[in-house]
């Protein structure tokens, strides 16, 4: 159970199994609730527990006005949004969790794929394309790409699956091997994903790169991963990569897309418009094995240097399946993934999920507007939408008025990862959109959503969901051997890991073997993050293990205060981190950029601090706050709190080639 949980319009119940109190609940109509409190008593501690009332409920709607407690344990959430069948203009594709798991296998999941020709193997871009444009769907709408500018290109099928063969045909033109890396360095524009498609088909390795990437970060990764081609547009090419060549003795081909779409004649690189036109309309892809690689995805770097994930063919087969279950991928579906390619999201969900279920992809080229992104959910009558929580919340910044002037009636399923998805941000969508967000959690290394809120089960606003059918996970613990012990405890944090053996699962950091190894300890892959399990089985997110805060006996994740200080009216964003203390070894400070409308004073800030510690408690609550423009966050969404750190601390900033700019 939740902590809060709507049960009628009348009632709300508490329960308090969750942190470890004794077990027990109580009822309260609401009508009362300005005069009533409940105490708690803890048999392990003995300490008196009191949770304040000023609850309201409205309808099917409760809202948290205060909150207060003793102990951090007690932090109260809000109430699970409840799905019932009023809400599904479709009937899920998940829609027993619980019978879906126990009878789910990856191998049923390989047959909803049609395998290479003649028994050849599996490949990523003969599932996504060329089965597709060999039968009914050849006509269908693939990819809208919408420019920045107004243009509109279409392709369908079988107009995708005839340019990609023709992207595969220069790679052989240039002599480019099967496992030869190819580079993309590009804005979300038509080339960059007929690229990716024709890398794979090639059976050469494709690595896409954030356009916003400097000159170094580029060199960088081009040279730990040896790139032998890359495809870049005319003016990425004379700003950061021309100076670069000498010191890539190993880049044998650059293939140059004009700014304009048009032709290049920019000495030693390729014409790549001029190369499409000549090459060849027909491709026959060769035998790929599973365990041929694929795709080179470098990390964003949140607590560190990048690695270069290593993913096969063979996780095309969770790719597909996920995008089935997890965003509940329907043939008729326009799905719109506002990601970037250079962020494995763009490519597992950008590119490949929605063409392996054979849908309309939406691709937008130009950055976040918030009107322009309405106008587009209303124009293509988007149905699935794929977003990260740094938009979220900057549309949050711009309020829900502004959402009530476009007919969004064709969204039927909203989806978040990135960054974990604040209660409130989900609580907003609900209310702006008439939809909640669907957090989901997955890594660079796992390749594909491993936990997800389903289309079919309901939300705990703050929760990251449940694991996927196929996925094992579990909360564990390390032991003074150095392995690990999985925590049963509902409610008890640990680290998140999970059970090898799902088709997306990263094979290798790019020549890091020892990095790799480290790992995985005790049968499980140990992700870094911190977690928390409840008694229904939904995942809570507490933070990267590097984050955790140490102060006065106690650890805190980041993103638990980051959350309190967003329910806020005046905070549009948050970024908290330890700051070093001679008593405390470490204090909480938090960062904060204002909503439109509120000015920074001494008086707010004073107010926040109050605010933090009725909610937290005096433990966990920020010590010091700054009011600051923005907080660091990589392109993909996540705060980078070590930047915060670094900055607070005069330290080097280490590796920031994928901080969003200011």
């Amino acid at each position: 159970m939740a902590d809060v949980i709507f049960v009628t319009a009348k009632k709300i119940l508490f329960e308090a199994s969750s942190f470890g109190h004794a077990r027990g609940h109580v009822t309260w109509d609401t009508a009362h609730l300005e005069t009533k409190s409940v105490k708690w008593f803890s048999p392990s501690r003995h300490r008196r527990r009191l949770l304040y009332s000023g609850l309201a409920a409205m309808g099917t709607k409760i809202q948290l006005a205060r909150g207060d407690c003793t102990g951090r344990e007690e932090q109260m959430v809000l109430p699970r949004i409840v799905k019932t069948e009023r809400d599904r203009s479709v009937s899920p594709n998940l829609l027993d969790y619980a019978e879906a798991r126990r009878t789910f296998s990856w191998e049923q999941a390989r047959r909803e794929l049609d395998g290479l020709p003649g028994g050849k193997g599996l490949n990523i871009a003969h599932e996504a394309v060329d089965r597709h444009a060999g039968g009914a769907r050849r006509d269908h709408l693939a990819i809208r790409w919408l420019g920045k500018n107004g243009e509109v290109v279409d392709y369908t099928y079988g107009k995708l699956h005839e340019v990609t063969n023709r992207f595969a045909n220069i790679l052989k033109r240039l002599g480019v091997a099967k496992g030869d890396r190819v580079y993309a360095l590009a804005g979300r524009i038509p080339e960059l994903y007929v690229a990716a498609l024709g890398t794979l088909k090639h059976r050469a390795v494709f690595c896409p790169l954030f356009s916003a990437f400097g000159p170094e970060p580029i060199r960088s990764r081009l040279a730990i991963g040896k790139a032998k081609v890359l495809v870049t547009t005319e003016s990425l090419y004379e700003r950061k990569v021309r100076a670069l060549r000498p010191s890539l003795p190993f880049l044998e081909h650059v293939l140059l897309i004009g700014d304009d779409h048009q032709s290049t004649s920019v000495p030693n690189t390729v014409d790549l418009c001029r190369f499409i036109e000549e090459a060849e309309n027909s491709y026959s892809i060769e035998e790929t094995s599973e365990e041929d690689v694929a795709l080179l995805h470098f990390t964003s770097g949140t607590t560190g240097t990048p690695k270069g994930a290593v993913h096969v063919h063979g996780a095309v087969i969770a790719h597909h399946i996920t995008g089935k279950l997890a965003l509940d991928f329907h043939l008729e579906d326009v799905f719109w993934c506002t990601a970037d390619p250079g962020w494995v999201t763009g490519t597992s969900y950008g590119i490949i999920a929605p063409l392996t279920n054979g849908i309309t992809s939406i691709i937008d080229e130009a950055d976040f507007e918030a009107e322009r992104w309405y106008g587009i959910l209303q124009s293509q009558k988007v149905t699935v939408w794929y977003s990260a929580p740094t938009a979220i919340r900057m549309m949050m910044k711009v309020g829900a008025e502004i959402v009530r002037k476009y007919d969004l009636g064709s969204l039927r399923f909203l989806a978040s990862v990135g960054e974990p998805l604040n209660p409130e941000a989900v609580v907003w969508s609900k209310e702006a959109f008439g939809l909640p967000f669907h957090d989901n959690w997955w890594q660079t290394e796992t390749g594909g959503i491993m936990i997800a809120n389903f289309a079919s089960l309901d939300i705990q606003p703050g929760s990251m969901g449940c694991p996927l059918p196929g996925i094992e996970a579990a909360i564990v613990r390390p032991k003074e051997d150095g392995s690990v012990e999985e925590i049963q405890e509902p409610g008890v944090q640990g680290e998140l890991a999970l059970r090898p053996g799902w088709p997306s699962m990263f094979r290798a950091y790019w020549d890091e073997p020892e990095r790799y190894k480290k790992c995985f300890v005790g049968g499980f892959y140990l992700t870094g993050d911190l977690a928390r399990r409840d008694r229904d089985g939904y995942f809570w997110f507490i933070g990267r293990k590097d984050d955790v805060i140490k102060t006065s006996g106690h650890l805190i994740g980041p993103f638990e205060v980051e959350s309190v200080l967003m329910e806020h009216k005046a905070v549009a964003e948050s970024g908290v981190i330890g700051k070093p203390d001679p008593v405390a070894l470490e204090v909480v400070k938090a960062f904060v950029v204002l909503r439109k409308g509120h000015e920074a004073s001494e008086e707010l800030r004073r107010e926040l601090l109050a605010f933090a510690r009725t909610r937290l408690g005096a433990a966990v609550a920020p010590k010091e706050i700054e009011f600051v423009p923005s907080v660091p966050r990589t392109r993909s969404g996540k705060i980078m709190r070590r930047v915060l750190k670094a900055r607070e601390l005069g330290l080097p900033e280490g590796d920031t080639s994928t901080l969003e700019a200011d």
